[in-house]
């Protein structure tokens, strides 16, 4: 699901927010205790309860899918790697918890795909199992975790921060060799060289947010790039040493000239759950 804000509307939003986790308790009406102590017991009354019993509806077996619906909090959830190709989850998904990231997309011009091709020859020649990435981005947050009703005051957040931020350019043409925090993965990705400094610019206004919920900010001297490629454990080293300079040359020396990743950057994404949000810049 998509939606769209713009920097200078909020009508667009279309989830909810929830309220919080808990609320003040209804104040509860008093007990009529005259009426349940008072009255005496004489075969009058027994009958009239005993009538009244047998006019009683019986209740209805509570249906199997309403019972479902509660059993959530108290199942186990296990993450199963070889359902998202063997990578394994930073942190322990938790019903309830929406992973959530910040981002610009990058949609592939034909001679990328071209190259990308091209360099995953190499690297299967040199027994290194990279995968392509499913989709291309330059990350500006790292994944964090939201809590349901946090999404909407979250999105505000960003939206608001964002207000007078100019669209921009950026460029890449670098490859570099990167691993997560935990070593667990590998990227292959090419680094951004131009449009750093609007990058940096919004970083401070992203990490604002962050701070807001208690959530972690973006690395102190990021190195901004978009992810191509990526493997399951630590190759960091074999892939610079092996074959890293032999795919900058299949950059450096195309046929059209030396390829540049170009991002124009002018909406920026943020992914949670199964929604993305987008904010348009001016």
């Amino acid at each position: 699901m998509i939606v769209n804000y713009s920097s200078s509307s909020s009508e667009d939003e279309t989830e909810n927010s929830s309220k919080n986790d808990s609320s003040p308790s209804r104040k509860r009406g008093k007990l009529d205790s005259e009426s349940s102590t008072s009255e005496p017991l004489d075969h009058g009354s027994v009958k009239s309860k005993a009538g009244k019993s047998a006019n009683l509806t019986p209740r209805l077996p509570l249906p199997e899918s309403v019972k479902e619906m509660f059993r959530e909090s108290s199942e186990q959830w296990t993450d199963k790697s070889d359902e998202h190709g063997g990578r394994l989850r930073s942190f322990q998904h938790e019903r309830g918890n929406w992973a959530t990231y910040v981002f610009f997309p990058y949609e592939p011009e034909e001679a990328f795909l071209e190259v990308l091709n091209e360099m995953m020859v190499v690297t299967a020649a040199h027994d290194i199992p990279l995968k392509l990435s499913e989709e291309f981005h330059l990350s500006l947050s790292k994944t964090v975790v939201l809590r349901h009703h946090w999404i909407q005051p979250f999105i505000q957040s960003i939206r608001t921060g964002l207000t007078h931020f100019q669209k921009f350019f950026c460029s890449a043409d670098k490859l570099k060799v990167y691993s997560n925090a935990e070593k667990t993965r590998t990227f292959l990705g090419m680094e951004i060289f131009t449009g750093k400094a609007q990058l940096l610019e919004l970083i401070k206004i992203l990490d604002l947010t962050m701070k807001e919920f208690s959530l972690s900010t973006f690395y102190k001297d990021p190195s901004f790039h978009i992810s191509l490629a990526w493997c399951v454990g630590d190759h960091t080293e074999r892939l610079k040493k092996a074959c890293l300079s032999e795919l900058q040359s299949l950059i450096d020396t195309h046929e059209d000239g030396p390829f540049h990743i170009r991002l124009n950057c002018t909406e920026l994404r943020c992914k949670t759950g199964n929604k993305v949000f987008l904010f348009s810049l001016q």
